[in-house]
């Protein structure tokens, strides 16, 4: 005969009186009353795109329209909107629209990841239209006109969203930011289409190019091949090491001397004279004057009339390929990158 088990001396839960709690899996943060999960990061650096010369294959890759803008994040916190750049500058007060429009959304609290635009008449984001609205390189204006193309979401309600992968991330994106409106946060869409059939019809239309991203990846900081990038015209930001001189073009610049990085050294890559008009080779002379120098850091070869200058600005170029010795072909300048958007140089491999 098995006997009948042994009674306990009290409940296995504690005192039958007592109420039952669970213990908090960490301390909450008070400046982040609605948080019981994972505290908000103050900065995420952004996932980068890796170029490549052809659209990838598989079922497995979502595609893009590629966006010519500043890479942006916005937090929405408790306290209120951050706006952060690439190199995590706060421009909050620069976008006031993108700002107004994410304290209007349905969350308590998220990160939202995207790029900022201006777009022309033919609804093609434009890098020198944003870059204008914004007062140029180092300007302190306000863009009003600015749209947040919204593409990825890295925080949510008290979830850190970054080791989520894609899929989910968008369908909780989606949900927030519905396709087709015409606020200043906006959704960019994924398109279902193949990779070649897309990248053509873009190229036709006179974007950039399309982004291509691994549905199942996590979201992973830096340029890690999770997101590629496939363009129509090559674009790119060189330093800029100098100029040649002529009174017969805007701002007295004939062409800007530009260089690309080859390991840890700046090397001479050419020269591009068109693209200017009047005001933005106006204060692209102001900068330059700043920081002229009395010799070249790289060879540039003789040349007539040019002052050279510290590579300390990063131009972005529109150019048609190279030539045999390593020269742009058909170089065209769009506009300065803002030492906030964290700009990289061309790096030759």
């Amino acid at each position: 005969m098995t006997k009948p088990p042994r009674k306990p001396s009290q409940p296995l839960l504690g005192k039958a009186e007592a109420p039952i709690r669970s213990r908090p899996r960490r301390r909450r943060d008070p400046a982040q009353p609605n948080l019981t999960l994972d505290p908000m990061p103050a900065r995420i650096d952004p996932c980068l795109a890796l170029l490549k010369p052809r659209p990838p294959r598989g079922p497995q890759w979502a595609f893009e329209v590629k966006w010519d803008g500043y890479r942006l994040a916005v937090h929405i916190e408790p306290s209120g909107v951050r706006i952060l750049t690439r190199g995590g500058h706060d421009w909050t007060d620069r976008f006031p629209a993108i700002a107004a429009e994410a304290r209007r959304l349905p969350v308590a609290t998220a990160i939202l990841d995207g790029e900022a635009v201006v777009f022309d008449a033919h609804g093609r984001s434009d890098f020198g239209r944003l870059q204008q609205s914004l007062g140029g390189r180092g300007g302190k204006r306000v863009s009003r006109e600015a749209v947040l193309m919204a593409f990825d979401l890295l925080y949510f309600d008290g979830r850190d969203l970054t080791g989520t992968e894609l899929g989910a991330r968008r369908h909780l994106l989606e949900g927030l930011v519905p396709a087709g409106g015409e606020e200043a946060i906006r959704l960019s869409e994924e398109i279902e289409a193949d990779g070649d059939v897309l990248l053509r019809i873009a190229c036709e239309h006179g974007l950039e190019g399309i982004i291509a991203k691994d549905r199942n990846s996590t979201y992973r900081s830096g340029r890690g091949g999770e997101w590629l990038k496939i363009k129509c015209i090559q674009s790119d930001g060189f330093a800029i090491v100098g100029y040649e001189k002529s009174t017969a073009s805007f701002g007295g610049i004939g062409r800007l001397l530009l260089a690309a990085r080859k390991g840890n050294e700046f090397v001479y890559v050419g020269g591009v004279g068109t693209g200017f008009n009047e005001r933005s080779a106006a204060e692209l002379r102001e900068q330059m004057d700043k920081l002229i120098i009395s010799k070249p850091t790289v060879d540039t070869g003789r040349k007539r009339n040019a002052v050279f200058v510290r590579p300390e600005l990063v131009a972005e170029i529109q150019y048609g390929g190279w030539t045999h010795d390593a020269k742009l072909r058909h170089a065209s300048y769009k506009g300065l990158r803002d030492a906030a958007d964290n700009p990289a140089v061309y790096q030759i491999e």
